[in-house]
């Protein structure tokens, strides 16, 4: 079949640098035009991944309550309110909670340090910006690094999918699952949250997986276990990571038991050593080195939301973003195609389906979709690309179902945004047949009609 000339699959690089560049001029434009009050850029569970890099690198500690207070922008008048008492309430070690893990911090430190260096050398010469570690250009430094990390991570998925199959399925799967899932959200609206972060860090683990897929020495299986405590830095419960090389050690047993034992301890043991500046912060807030911060009561290992983490209105995976129809539907293919990768995605996205649908909130408090199934993208778009890659001698149809899914997703996206800047007399909230399936179509006609005062 003739090759058509500038699609995707020609430079698919290109591609992907170039949507990346657009969204971040789009979030460098969204902070002049539609700036939050005080300037603020890092709001939500962000603020807490920022509190610890702020307190790192400008106090030295983690005692995170004067940057609490200046964010949040707390005074003597709200002392006794007891929904702030976390912030000034010290335990016996004198540090509060910290309820979100290092590794985004870990992430965004390279450009907050060169932002600090640059604003301490033009302060030198005479400027006169706060050199305090909270003005915009220091919160936009983790911001540009999340955007930065969930680039990294799509290029990553889609090298991780081009070691199995041609350009054309890849490309076209890593855009689809990427546009038309959550992953887009926490790109271009929210890079802050640790989705972004996430992205690089289980990209990284599956590319090194799956490239070393012929390898069954310890030293690969170090590699691997390090990855995955990479990974559970970034989201603690990306630890699940640790049963793929387990499955590839078992899955060469023949190698005998010591062998596969040995491999399964190393890939844990290095996971442990990755993950140990997020033990080193547990042990100095809490004075023990491992905690679930959030309480015990936050996982209901007993009680799974299981179908409602699918197919609730409230930020039910498939309901939120269908496009993973596609991802679920090419685990069979891609299991045909690669039986031990296949089989491994497949325990993986199960694993992931039961702890998601185990915690307390399933449905991630406010967020685009289903958030926390974010560290699954390389996976989806694997699948995905297994059942694009039957469809290979259809381009047109490929790229109709991926445009079809994202400019589906991005009417959502436009809706939801509108609700979340409090235009809330055009946009519903997605829920419900008519806000979460209609309203999106209704939507950018009613800002129009707005806008043009009709």
């Amino acid at each position: 079949m003739r090759r058509w000339i500038g699609l995707p699959e020609d430079h698919p690089g290109v591609t992907i640098a170039t949507i990346g560049l657009l969204f971040a001029l789009a979030y460098g434009a969204s902070l002049i035009w539609l700036a939050k009050p005080g300037g603020r850029i890092v709001f939500g569970d962000a603020l807490h991944h920022y509190v610890q890099l702020r307190s790192a690198v400008f106090d030295h500690d983690l005692r995170f309550t004067n940057e609490y207070v200046r964010m949040y922008g707390i005074t003597a008048s709200d002392a006794d309110d007891p929904d702030l008492r976390w912030i000034t309430d010290t335990n016996t070690g004198g540090y509060i909670r910290n309820l979100m893990p290092v590794g985004p911090a870990i992430v965004w430190a390279p450009a907050f340090l060169a932002v600090t260096g640059g604003v301490w050398i033009a302060d030198g010469l005479g400027a006169s910006y706060p050199f305090d570690g909270y003005g915009r250009l220091f919160q936009a430094s983790a911001a540009y690094s999340g955007i930065a990390a969930a680039i990294a991570g799509v290029w990553l998925a889609f090298l991780t999918a081009g070691l199995l199959f041609r350009p054309r399925p890849a490309i076209w799967a890593t855009l689809a699952i990427w546009l038309a899932g959550s992953g887009v959200y926490y790109t271009v609206i929210s890079p802050t949250y640790s989705h972004a972060a996430s992205m690089l860090a289980v990209g990284a683990f599956w590319y090194v997986w799956i490239r070393t897929r012929d390898r069954q020495d310890v030293a690969r299986y170090a590699t691997i276990g390090f990855f995955a405590g990479i990974a559970a830095l970034m989201r603690w419960q990306d630890a699940i990571l640790l049963i793929v090389p387990a499955i590839d050690a078992v899955w060469h047993r023949e190698r005998g038991l010591i062998r596969v034992v040995t491999n399964v301890v190393v890939a844990s043991a290095c996971a442990v050593v990755a993950f140990t500046p997020q033990l080193y912060v547990w042990q100095t807030l809490y004075g023990h080195v491992l905690v679930i911060p959030q309480g015990g009561g936050f996982m209901r290992w007993g009680a799974p939301a299981l179908w409602s983490v699918l197919f609730s209105d409230n930020h039910g995976l498939l309901t939120w973003t269908p496009v993973i129809a596609l991802a679920i539907a090419g685990l069979v293919p891609l299991t045909r195609r690669a039986p031990l990768i296949g089989i491994a995605a497949i325990v993986f996205l199960v694993i992931s389906w039961y702890v998601n649908a185990a915690v307390a909130d399933w449905w991630a408090g406010e967020a685009f979709g289903a958030r926390r199934f974010v560290g699954c993208y390389p996976v989806f778009v694997l699948a995905t690309a297994a059942l694009f890659e039957r469809l290979e001698e259809r381009p047109v149809l490929v790229a109709g179902i991926t445009t079809g899914f994202t400019a589906y997703t991005f009417l959502l996206l436009v809706q939801y945004q509108t609700f979340m800047h409090g235009l809330r007399d055009v946009a519903p909230y997605p829920r419900g047949l008519w806000g979460l399936w209609l309203a999106r179509f209704v939507v950018p006609f009613e800002i129009a009609r707005r806008w043009l005062h009709l």
